[in-house]
């Protein structure tokens, strides 16, 4: 099958001829329809020190059609239209059966163990080729899993599904499952990409009263009113901190931190109100930044800081809902997706990122 391969830290992504596997146990195989540009791929495509060691098929944010299950595969059958989550749980530790999959204790039980099973799912002349995150969804087939997968509608659009496995569900999910936003509540939003514009659309639709977005392009804040925002506050021109804090009175209740710095990070924390939460949502270029906090601050003001992975969400109760929200007319996917290219246009379409202008890009033609 044809796949984008990275074969050196920062070299790019080539379209390759390479082997995948047929499914055993509980695999699924799929064939990919829709390929979603996430930053996280492109990071870990330009790291010496990624845990996914080239060459490399990455890709995590995708969606296609079932053509093979494993003789173990119970969830899918041929033909099921399903969604990809780099959410790995294995079902049966505690914090899987606590329903918290996104921290589960045993990840790798997702994975094939080449010296159990024979071969890796992914190979080149013989040798093993890494799958990204359990997925490697640049390819035109993924060997996935079922754990990984969730079944959607089938009439629902293959490059709008790819997104509810990563950008929808960990922005939509940090406001609705870690934040909990209710009616009257006040946000602000770092950050109006593709996540963030997500976080945005669920912080409105759960009624919060105001919902700030912060950026550094006006273009991106335009988008973010669209999506939901109620007031917009461009930081490279403005004090975001007294901004954030007049617009509201004292303070947002939420703050959403989906850049992912240290100096995001502080200006959230200093935009909450007494008793507010701040959320990191994001990790700029795999970061490695140091927040500093004053304990004493954090104390009186009873402020708390908390880290999340994928919006906290639990993807097979996740995805069908934010599916069926769409269907419904009811949650804007479509508008995310800014331009649509060819598996061999990977690279290109990261340049496009680059641009304010462009929200999300999506691979459709394999």
């Amino acid at each position: 099958m044809k796949a984008a391969v990275v074969d050196t830290p920062g070299g790019g992504f080539t379209v390759q001829d390479i082997d995948i596997a047929e499914p055993a146990g509980r695999e699924v195989l799929v064939e990919v329809r829709a390929a979603g540009l996430c930053h996280t791929d492109l990071t870990l495509a330009g790291q010496s020190t990624s845990p996914y060691p080239p060459p490399v098929v990455l890709g995590h944010e995708i969606a296609g059609v079932v053509i093979a299950v494993g003789p173990q595969a119970t969830d899918f059958t041929a033909g099921d239209h399903v969604v990809g989550c780099l959410v790995q749980w294995c079902g049966t530790c505690p914090a899987c059966r606590d329903d918290r999959p996104y921290q589960c204790h045993r990840p790798e039980a997702t994975l094939r163990d080449p010296g159990r099973d024979g071969l890796p799912r992914l190979s080149r002349d013989g040798h093993r080729v890494t799958q990204g995150m359990g997925l490697g969804g640049f390819a035109q087939r993924a060997l996935v899993h079922e754990n990984q997968l969730t079944a959607v509608p089938r009439r629902l659009p293959a490059a709008s599904a790819a997104l509810l496995g990563c950008a929808v569900l960990t922005g939509a999910g940090s406001a609705l499952n870690a934040a909990r936003i209710r009616e009257g509540d006040t946000v602000a939003v770092i950050g109006a990409g593709g996540v963030g514009l997500n976080t945005i659309a669920a912080a409105e639709r759960a009624g919060a009263s105001r919902v700030v977005a912060v950026d550094v392009h006006d273009v991106r804040l335009r988008r973010a009113r669209a999506f939901g925002a109620t007031d917009v506050v461009n930081s490279a021109t403005t004090d975001v901190v007294a901004a954030v804090r007049d617009l509201t009175g004292g303070g947002v209740r939420h703050a959403f931190d989906v850049v992912g710095t240290a100096a995001t990070a502080d200006r959230a924390l200093r935009m909450t109100a007494p008793g507010g939460d701040v959320y990191v949502v994001g990790l700029a270029g795999g970061g490695t930044g140091e927040l500093s906090l004053s304990l004493p601050r954090l104390l009186l003001q009873q402020k708390r800081i908390q880290g999340l992975i994928m919006g906290s969400a639990t993807p097979r109760r996740d995805i069908p809902h934010y599916a069926e929200l769409y269907l419904r007319g009811r949650m804007n996917l479509d508008d995310l997706v800014s331009r649509r290219i060819a598996l061999d246009e990977i690279d290109a379409g990261y340049a496009a990122l680059r641009d304010p202008e462009v929200a999300r890009v999506v691979v459709t033609s394999f």
